[in-house]
């Protein structure tokens, strides 16, 4: 069995909005089992969505597509699966319904326009979307002699994701050939980069291995997933505690956490633990650290710990001084560990670093840190790399720091 996804949008096709569910999709169905083969992306148009899905169901078994689900003129994924299947449009009472009283709930009357989205190629079944007023669309279509499954999703993935989890993905599992039960974990990671923590993974990450062990980066993130198949639960989890166990042994103090944790999630719980309270100080980073500090997680129990923060503006950012700043804003707000971000500096071969530093009743701790990946990107892999020195001084050192 394999797939195809689809993606829908003039936006895409134009480069004005980057395709990230593709990407994620791609992932998800290889946690099933089910390999992708082909990706597309189509314009907003009924020729090209025709064209796109004959080719996907001429050659894939599951075809996965996302937007043209809306409600506006140009949202004709419905169209064509029915003009592809031969079919006509049927209205769904159940779907309306659902997408009238998402509006009462608002107290607004539902557009003439949104009602479209009850329409349903004859023969299929909606996808329930309990974020959203566009249901999706399961349903079989032949192409020649070859029958594809295809489910349609929209395309924002606030609404994608959870329909994926609660409906799709069950649904295709029950469907393989071999019904087997799938679990997956990941493993969080920081402080080197993919293809580093890859090489440093003991041929972990290759295809065919059982449990197979994904890898992707997103700001400087590193996350390991390790999906499981196997006869029952606890086969599964015992299949992904063994691969966890390698990946923690080989990588070290790089794993801060597991699932949704975050590396402001951890560096918070080391200075909660250690009975402190931290201050920032920032010139190269443009707040990113107290930000991150403040939208760390507050899990029961978890005293606050961030005592303040200043952000230095960029007239003053040249003279700032890492050392300095950590010195200065323990000082001002009274905290235990006082952590600084220096002004943006060249460096050799015509790059930039800042100097990270975090000073404590223990003693100084500094780091440099080299800029990459774009203006936007490169602030906000800097202030992780501060936050990551708090982690990393906090939870290896005695009296924390």
């Amino acid at each position: 069995m394999k797939a195809e996804v689809i993606a829908i949008g003039d936006e895409l096709v134009t480069g004005h909005r980057l395709d990230t569910n593709s990407r994620w999709l791609s992932a998800e169905l290889g946690v099933l089992g089910i390999p992708v083969t082909f990706h597309t992306t189509a314009a907003d148009t009924l020729e090209a969505g025709l064209e796109a899905f004959r080719l996907a169901c001429g050659r894939a078994d599951v075809v996965v597509s996302t937007g043209g689900l809306g409600p506006t003129a140009d949202d004709l994924t419905r169209d064509v699966l029915a003009s592809l299947a031969g079919v006509p449009l049927q209205l769904s009472q159940a779907a309306l319904a659902a997408v009238e009283e998402r509006f009462a709930r608002r107290g607004m009357p539902c557009p003439e326009s949104n009602r479209r989205q009850a329409l349903f190629p004859g023969g299929s079944s909606p996808i329930p979307n309990p974020h959203g007023t566009a249901p999706g669309i399961d349903m079989v279509v032949t192409v020649g002699s070859r029958q594809s499954r295809v489910i349609a999703l929209p395309g924002v993935p606030a609404e994608l994701k959870p329909m994926w989890t609660a409906s799709v993905a069950p649904s295709l599992a029950a469907s393989l050939p071999e019904a087997a039960t799938i679990i997956q974990r990941r493993i969080k990671c920081f402080g080197a980069g993919e293809s580093a923590v890859e090489a440093m993974l003991p041929d972990l990450v290759r295809r065919g291995r059982d449990p197979l062990v994904g890898i992707t980066a997103h700001e400087a993130t590193i996350t390991l997933r390790i999906a499981a198949r196997g006869r029952d639960t606890a086969d599964c989890h015992s299949r992904i505690a063994a691969t966890e166990q390698v990946i923690r042994d080989c990588l070290g103090e790089l794993v801060f956490g597991v699932e949704d944790d975050e590396l402001e999630d951890a560096a918070v719980a080391a200075v909660a633990a250690a009975g402190l309270t931290l201050a920032t100080c920032e010139a190269g980073t443009a707040g990113g650290v107290a930000a991150l500090v403040a939208a760390a997680k507050r899990r029961p129990g978890l005293p606050t710990v961030f005592a303040g923060g200043t952000v230095l503006p960029a007239t003053a950012a040249g003279t700032a001084d890492a050392l300095a700043l950590a010195r200065r804003c323990r000082e001002e707000f009274g905290a235990d560990l006082g952590l600084g971000v220096g002004a943006i500096r060249p460096v050799a071969d015509g790059r930039q670093a800042v100097m990270i530093a975090l000073v404590s009743p223990n003693g100084i701790a500094t780091a440099e840190h080299i800029l990459g990946g774009g203006p936007t990107l490169a602030c906000i892999r800097a202030a992780k790399a501060a936050v990551d020195l708090l982690r990393l001084r906090v939870a290896t050192s005695p009296g924390g720091a």
